[in-house]
């Protein structure tokens, strides 16, 4: 379903966001996406609904390549997968029923099928009496449950979500959470980056661990840490060599310079 292939991302500024990782995401899975700020986890989010392209390597989901697209591919997919954002990315000049109502409009839906659909997905999300109400009316686990929502409208076969509970108290947190597993239950496959700690060891799904752009430990794939080991080992090796290098070079100038100062002067 999702699949990457040695998947690269480098920025001219920045350098490797996301450095040659492969890894496979099945129909129906849970996987949590965890690692300090800056490891990559975000921008392997956007690779994977493709907002970003890979500098190297391939990514695959569902039936859509990277390697490979078309025009309106992007499009396509978008219309199979959803997207869950830490901010939540409502518009505040529109009711909640609003809201998710335009999401299906621009995809197309029969506008005489939008409402009963709509209140279904609010009916879904515990937010059946909320239709009427604006954003800023809401508490910040109301909020994010109207960005689920949203995106759930085309019956996504995978949602992503961005560290969905990141602005979150406890409470909300719990309550997405159990939200996020039920869609789960029914189906959904679910990709979660999330900082919380305390909700991975409370679940038993597969982890996937990002550190400086690599993938380091992968709950399902033991040999996944002993690869990103292995190459961090190779790096530093290199790095080591780089340095004697450099080093030896320096001395070599050095030396040819002092020989130079205790040649004869010419008479």
């Amino acid at each position: 379903m999702i699949r990457l292939l040695s998947v690269s991302k480098a920025y001219p500024r920045t350098g490797l966001a996301v450095d040659d990782v492969s890894l496979h995401v099945a129909r129906g899975e849970f996987v949590f996406l965890t690692g300090p700020s800056g490891s990559g986890k975000s921008t392997l989010l956007k690779l994977v609904f493709m907002e970003e392209r890979p500098t190297e390597g391939e990514v695959r989901v569902s039936g859509v390549n990277s390697a490979s697209l078309k025009r309106g591919d992007v499009a396509q997919l978008r219309r199979k997968l959803g997207v869950v954002f830490q901010d939540f990315r409502l518009l505040d000049d529109r009711t909640v029923h609003a809201n998710v109502a335009f999401a299906l409009e621009v995809t197309g839906a029969a506008s005489a099928a939008i409402p009963a659909k709509v209140n279904r997905l609010l009916t879904q999300v515990g937010l059946a009496s909320k239709g009427p109400a604006f954003p800023r009316e809401l508490s910040g686990g109301e909020q994010q449950r109207v960005a689920i929502a949203r995106a759930l409208v085309n019956d996504p076969f995978v949602l992503i979500a961005d560290e969905p509970t990141g602005n979150l108290d406890d409470r909300a947190t719990r309550g997405v959470f159990q939200l996020l597993r039920e869609i789960n239950a029914a189906g959904t496959a679910v990709v979660m980056a999330t900082h919380n700690l305390e909700l991975i060891r409370r679940s038993d799904y597969r982890v996937l661990e990002m550190l400086h752009g690599q993938l380091v430990a992968d709950t399902a794939d033991p040999t996944v840490a002993l690869q990103a080991a292995a190459r961090r080992a190779e790096r530093d090796a290199a790095a080591r060599n780089g340095e004697r290098a450099a080093s030896a070079d320096r001395a070599g100038d050095s030396g040819g310079a002092h020989a130079a100062d205790r040649s004869p002067t010419p008479v």
